[in-house]
């Protein structure tokens, strides 16, 4: 079954394309992509591109298709160009291991650099990409404040908040009509937001695990699903666990 049965006939797809979140009192869009734009700052943040997670894996013995870094850089583009982005913040875990950049193709790091160009490009640590090669290009910190929200990698334990933070990978799973379906999701409740992984091999954690009621426990979680063609608000009551 196509997520798209829970959207009201009478709408197209296209109004899906991205749905309004607030943080704080910050007015952001949640892109089908995966992505968050911050028009206040013409910025894009996403999280967890995991690139060169094929070719990771390919070391141990594992293959996949090595094509994950050039399909990720491609999405990533998409969504730039939708909102013509001026600063691209990724929260950590932009590359699968710190070896990553030296297996990048050469037309991969050329695409990187289009992507950097006339962009103020911020690179956030994650727990697999401590450190970021300075051929990358970009600025790169472990945490990033604007306007009294903070930008990070690893969410703080605990019911923090002015917090946008990735790491978990939130993924919601449904039982609709007999049918059952998973997805990545954005998971927030007004004071802090977890984004979901942008990366093509990345997985998902279900966000009734029990990792995500320290974060939010019962207070009014908000969740929206990507969907193929669009993003989609969730009712918490259709959530089921795996």
């Amino acid at each position: 079954m196509a997520i798209l049965a829970l959207k009201p006939e009478r709408l197209d797809a296209g109004e899906f394309n991205d749905q309004p979140i607030s943080i704080c009192g910050k007015s952001f869009r949640a892109d089908f992509s995966g992505a968050l734009y911050w028009p206040a700052e013409n910025a894009l943040i996403v999280a967890d591109l995991h690139l060169e997670k094929g070719s990771a894996f390919a070391a141990k013995g594992i293959m996949l298709p090595p094509y994950d870094t050039r399909e990720t850089l491609t999405r990533l583009a998409e969504a730039i160009d939708r909102y013509q982005a001026a600063t691209i913040i990724l929260l950590g875990d932009s590359l699968h291991d710190e070896a990553g950049a030296s297996r990048l193709t050469t037309e991969d790091r050329e695409s990187l650099a289009i992507l950097q160009e006339d962009r103020e490009w911020i690179w956030i640590t994650g727990n697999h990409d401590r450190t970021i090669a300075h051929e990358l290009g970009g600025h790169v910190l472990d945490d990033l404040t604007v306007e009294g929200l903070t930008f990070r990698h690893e969410p703080t334990v605990g019911r923090a908040t002015h917090e946008i933070a990735a790491h978990l990978h939130p993924a919601a799973k449904l039982s609709l009509h007999g049918y059952s379906f998973r997805r990545p999701c954005f998971v927030a409740n007004g004071l802090r937001l977890v984004m979901p992984a942008f990366g093509t091999y990345t997985g998902g954690l279900n966000i009734l695990d029990d990792a995500f009621y320290p974060l939010f426990g019962t207070d009014g979680m908000a969740v929206w699903m990507l969907g193929q063609e669009g993003l989609y608000p969730i009712a918490p009551r259709l959530l089921r666990p795996d």
